[in-house]
């Protein structure tokens, strides 16, 4: 009986214990997160040193690398997972470009990534594209050296060069050759029968850059597309598998914007003499080039093969630095776990802090995760994936199974900072069925398998009139666009509620998550 006795106070003793030293943890965590919290330095230095970190540049590499030295420096372990490789490398320096006339002014434009560069300064005289075979006959011979307006509107996408999208223009200029026939005749019998209401011409249909190799082999510098600002400039996903550095662009794809574009456009149509200047320096690299998943770990120590993770995509569009997609993401995370380690954490369950590769490219990065980790799917408690801007986490929606836990670990988020009161929900809806297609974001082959990914509320919560669309894959993506408050108490919030969930005697139950969780 005594022993009973002494083994239940033993429980008791190391449970209370236990529950201190989490309690400790915890309370360090948030002094630290606001006396020397880093994670605008962190963002500094994946934006303004490294820069935009498309995979297949030395930006990327050199940012996965830092930030893999970041985690070994704080204590972590580190996993450097290859996810892929693009088969050739880019990487993108200066441009710069300016209208050489009694007007002449700077030049505001971007060009996609993985197209050409300019072989230097190039000056050049404008054209307006050839629509129809006829006018590309009349003007072939001025069509060397020349920059060449297109129609159509910016999407961020270069001009396909692709057999493809070659075939697509012949058949558009076949039918425009025959339309042509056909209107010709239509403006004859007009003219005979002047005094009877005219028949109407059959429109022909348009594309931009119809003649494009016809011009590329004419000699053009490159063209030139109307875009709205903020401009949007992407990659080449079209061509960029089967480029090798022996089929590299050599046709400049510049998206200009569009109040220059209307000044040129109308100075080309009263044939005013002019030249462009650009200094493009869009650099290759020969392939294939290998880009990696920079994984933390946080081991657990009684539970090391069950998981919380955390994280968000590390490449990013270099038209910009990446300062919001997804640099507000990954420097929160990154901060979270610095926090946990300097405050001595010690969770029961692994940590995995993930910054992922290649999401602009479609999710390659976690997809490969997923794929090569089936066996530890079943034992996530959560992924936290943030990949919205730099507003601030303040509230979580969990299931009523999910509850209890959340509430406990929740409790100290509102001693955090009384501007950003914390409010946990408790979702009342039927359990969705569990998605077959993938999302936006690195969430979304987790959930796609059942893995839960609640994402804390994040919302503008002081009214800085914070505007995800005029960021998003545009000039404007910089450090200058995240929210310092949001973004340091974000990491304090993640580093606490994934401390907590890490430190459960349990993983997170998944009843009413999905449908077909319903009875687990």
């Amino acid at each position: 009986m005594k022993k009973t006795i002494f083994s239940i106070l033993v429980i008791v003793f190391m449970a209370s214990a236990a529950g201190g030293q989490q309690s400790k943890v915890i309370d360090r965590i948030i002094e630290l997160g606001k006396t020397d919290n880093r994670t605008m330095h962190h963002l500094d230095v994946i934006t303004n040193r490294f820069g935009g970190r498309l995979v297949g540049s030395d930006a990327y590499e050199n940012a996965a690398l830092w930030c893999a030295s970041e985690f070994r420096k704080w204590g972590m372990d580190v996993i450097l997972d290859e996810a892929g490789s693009v088969p050739v490398g880019f990487n993108r320096g200066p441009w710069f470009g300016r209208m050489l006339s009694e007007d002449g002014m700077i030049l505001h434009f971007a060009t996609p990534s993985f197209t050409s560069g300019t072989k230097g300064v190039q000056r050049g005289h404008v054209l307006m594209e050839p629509k129809n075979k006829d006018e590309f006959e009349r003007m072939k011979g001025a069509l060397k050296g020349a920059w060449v307006l297109i129609g159509g509107k910016n999407d961020g996408w270069p001009i396909d060069f692709s057999e493809k999208a070659d075939s697509v223009r012949k058949s558009i200029i076949a039918w425009n050759d025959s339309v042509g026939t056909i209107n010709r005749e239509i403006t004859r019998e007009n003219y005979l029968n002047r005094d009877k209401p005219p028949k109407e011409t059959i429109p022909l249909k348009t594309e931009p850059a119809l003649f494009y190799r016809e011009m590329r082999e004419a000699g053009i510098l490159g063209v030139i597309q109307s875009s709205e600002v903020p401009i949007r400039a992407l990659y080449d996903r079209k061509n960029l598998p089967g480029m090798t550095f022996e089929n590299l662009p050599t046709v400049c794809d510049i998206k200009l914007d569009e109040s220059q574009y209307a000044v040129i456009e109308k100075m080309v149509k009263e044939r005013r003499y002019f030249l462009l200047e650009f200094d493009i320096r869009n650099h290759f690299k020969p392939g294939p080039v290998v880009y990696h998943n920079v994984i933390g770990v946080i081991k657990g120590a009684r539970y090391p093969d069950e998981y919380v993770m955390m994280g968000g995509h590390l490449d990013a569009f270099d038209v910009a630095t990446g300062g919001v997609d997804d640099g507000s993401g990954i420097t929160p995370a990154m901060e979270a776990a610095r926090l946990i380690m300097e405050a001595g954490g010690k969770p029961r369950r692994t940590i995995l802090v993930c910054l992922w590769a290649a999401e602009e490219f479609g999710l390659l990065g976690s997809k490969h995760w997923v794929e090569s980790n089936k066996e530890k799917l079943p034992r996530i408690s959560n992924y936290f994936n943030r990949d919205g801007g730099p507003t601030v986490a303040n509230g979580l929606t969990v299931p009523e199974s999910m509850y209890e836990d959340f509430e406990k670990v929740c409790k100290p988020l509102n001693s955090i900072n009384p501007d950003f009161p914390f409010s946990l929900k408790k979702n009342t809806s039927p359990p969705r069925p569990r998605p077959t297609t993938a999302g936006g974001s690195d969430h979304a082959y987790f959930a796609m398998n059942g893995v839960p990914t609640l994402a804390f509320e994040a919302p503008d919560a002081k009214g800085y009139n914070f505007s995800y669309q005029e960021i998003w894959h545009t000039e404007n993506d910089l450090y200058t666009k995240s929210i310092p408050e949001y973004q340091e108490h974000t990491a304090v919030v993640t580093a606490v509620v994934v401390y907590g969930l890490a430190d459960l005697d349990h993983l997170l139950s998944r009843r009413g998550l999905y449908q077909d969780e319903e009875k687990k």
